[in-house]
């Protein structure tokens, strides 16, 4: 097995964080030449360097003892952060060497340097998104803009992925602080990027309101709104609408400036969503039903009298003989 030149690059620094607790000139003097003695050695046969050498940790005892330089007191805290440092490293380089042949190479950093140049034009797209997102308060679309304005956020895409391009191209000339500075803005820009994909995600299942899309053959698929009136014709506000199991029932798109900036879920939302825009004039709260118009009532009707068929009927106000009725009948006297 070749010694690689990561491996003696950590097998170097596990040394060093052994020998933490030395002043860090004493500490330089005994490392100063050590890179160059583990290249030697690895060249001088197959096997890893802790397996011709042992331990980083053994070695640098060898050190100390060569040098007559005793162990401290203790292990400060220096020593317990830079060990901590290098034993990550040595598990993030053995999962590296590990993925590396399911991708076709040596190592799985082998392949992600062939993405560096994608990576660059991405982190530069990344970061004027995020400037949009800033000065938008919060809403973005596919292309950036800045300030509202598309020609604007485009001229700034174009600068933003040349300038990651140049620090891509000169990272490994970038001393320790603007490297590590570097690294730390494109973990933020990854962190945005993954915020991003799941707000998107959101947007593409529920649609822009928070509202499940409905099927195209759905004849409620067009409905803007709900309005909801009780028996008298009052508009009923803050109505909510369930299925017989009890599952909310959501259906419209708000439309008005309420609805769109209202903070409750969309499972919360009341109907109607936008009262003022009700089809029919909603009576307001309190006000007094108009009464009602009460219902006439049929006349009674006569009942006839029954007459006897073949007999003439005499009428009240005349008598047989064609007098009329009603005064004293005159007598004769002989």
């Amino acid at each position: 097995m070749t010694v690689t030149e990561q491996e003696i690059t950590d097998y170097v620094a596990r040394v060093r964080a052994a020998l933490a607790d030395l002043p860090p000139d004493r500490r330089n003097e005994l490392t100063e030449d050590l890179a160059d003695h583990l290249t030697e050695v690895a060249a001088e046969g197959d096997g890893t360097l802790v397996e011709r050498l042992g331990e980083p940790e053994t070695y640098a005892a060898e050190l100390r003892a060569a040098a007559g330089v005793g162990v401290g007191g203790g292990r400060n805290l220096d020593q317990r952060v830079a060990t901590a440092v290098i034993r990550a490293r040595s598990r993030l380089r053995a999962v590296d060497v590990r993925l590396g042949p399911p991708l076709g190479y040596e190592t799985a950093s082998d392949f992600l340097r062939l993405l560096r140049p994608a990576w660059w034009v991405l982190r530069g797209y990344l970061a004027a998104m995020l400037v949009t997102v800033v000065t938008t308060g919060g809403d973005f679309g596919v292309l950036p803009r800045l300030g509202g304005e598309l020609l604007a956020g485009l001229i700034m895409l174009i600068g933003f992925v040349l300038a990651s391009i140049w620090l891509g191209r000169r990272s490994a000339q970038l001393s320790r602080w603007p490297r590590s500075a570097l690294q730390v803005g494109s973990a933020v820009l990854v962190v945005f990027a993954l915020s991003a994909l799941v707000q998107a995600e959101d947007r593409m299942r529920y649609g822009d309101y928070g509202y499940q899309p409905t099927s195209v053959d759905n004849p409620y698929d067009r409905i803007m709104d709900v309005f909801v009136y009780d028996s008298e014709g009052r508009l009923v506000e803050n109505a909510r609408l369930f299925d017989e199991n009890g599952n909310p029932i959501r259906l419209g798109y708000p439309t008005c400036e309420q609805a769109l900036n209202s903070p409750d879920k969309p499972s919360l939302r009341a109907y109607p969503l936008c009262p003022e825009q009700a089809p029919f004039g909603p009576r307001g709260p309190g006000m007094p039903v108009p009464p009602r118009t009460p219902a006439t009532t049929p006349e009674p009707t006569t009942t006839p009298t029954p007459t006897v068929t073949g007999q003439p009927t005499a009428s009240p106000s005349e008598t047989p003989s064609g007098t009329p009725s009603g005064g004293p009948t005159p007598t004769r006297t002989s």
